[in-house]
Formats: structure tokens, C-alpha cells, sequence
């Protein structure tokens, strides 16, 4: 079989863990922050666990990261 190319766009996105899983960031962190709490932000900064219906997609993309 060839080599398959990643999906660059998803390689940015997207991270994996030592155990597989597949991380994300998480939304509503680029503007209008200011009505935010400050542990909202907080938390909003760290990574997620993406669900794994769709991590299932995106492992297809990121086959070697």
C-alpha cells in the first residue's frame, strides 16, 4: 500500500495523546473575552478529549502524528 498523506489542516488542530487519544482546544477563546469569567478562560485554555465518534474521523486524518 502507498504511503498515506496527512491532512494538514487537522495536524494543526488536533494532537494525540501517548495512549491514542485524540485532543482538541477548546472554542470561544479568540474575542469578546471580556464578559468571560476568568475561570472560564481558564479552563477554556487546556485541552479536551475529543468524543470518540468523532475522534474515530479524525485519527484518518492524522494516520502518523
Amino acid at each position: 500500500m502507498p504511503k498515506l498523506k496527512t491532512h494538514r489542516g487537522a495536524a494543526k488542530r488536533f494532537g494525540k495523546t501517548a495512549t491514542g487519544k485524540i485532543t482538541r482546544s477548546h472554542a470561544f477563546m479568540n474575542h469578546i473575552l471580556t464578559k468571560k469569567s476568568k475561570k472560564r478562560k481558564r479552563n477554556l485554555r487546556k485541552s479536551a478529549i475529543m468524543a470518540k465518534g468523532d475522534a474515530m474521523r479524525v485519527a484518518q486524518l492524522i494516520p502518523y502524528k
